[in-house]
């Protein structure tokens, strides 16, 4: 049994690297689709009219850093609106009057969450819902309004100068 292994040393070295490799992944994948959260989270929801690019995993943050993740979304049946569950630090007090909005790192960066604390003295709590948001922006149809909306740089035809 020695001698087998002895001359399959580098194969399960290999073998274990890969082994080690596909657990960091996995852990990888694991926190950063919500499932590793943050032991005593508080979990808050917040109604979109439009959550395009917000998944679970995805980044909630204020002034620039992350202070939770995106844990569930689904569609309230009563408003059509996207109720958004995010798992936040629970060291972190924000005011029971912030407000949410979806934004990006900018044209080709990632899409994140950004709440702004309001001035409420009561800190928000698990359960309560952000009311005060903003969905995220339609690139494509900005871009389509700016690209087909009429030139008013064009003089008019003038009666004398048509044929």
């Amino acid at each position: 049994m020695k001698a087998v292994f002895r001359e399959n040393f580098g194969e399960a070295i290999v073998g274990l690297l890969v082994v080690a490799i596909a657990v960091w992944f996995a852990l990888f994948a694991w926190q950063r689709t919500g499932g590793g959260e943050r032991a005593g989270s508080i979990h808050v929801t917040a109604l979109f009219p439009n959550a395009s690019g917000v998944n679970v995993g995805t980044d909630v943050r204020v002034g620039g850093l992350k202070i939770g993740s995106v844990s569930n979304q689904k569609l309230d049946p009563q408003t059509y609106q996207v109720a958004v569950t995010m798992a936040l630090d629970p060291s972190i007090k924000l005011p029971a009057d912030s407000s949410a909005s979806i934004t990006s790192e900018g044209l080709l960066g990632s899409t994140f969450i950004a709440l702004t604390p309001g001035g409420s003295p009561t800190p928000l709590k698990s359960g309560d819902t952000i009311t005060d948001t903003q969905g995220s922006m339609d690139l494509m149809a900005l871009i389509g309004q700016f690209i087909n909306r009429p030139s008013n740089d064009q003089p008019a035809l003038s009666e004398t100068s048509k044929p």
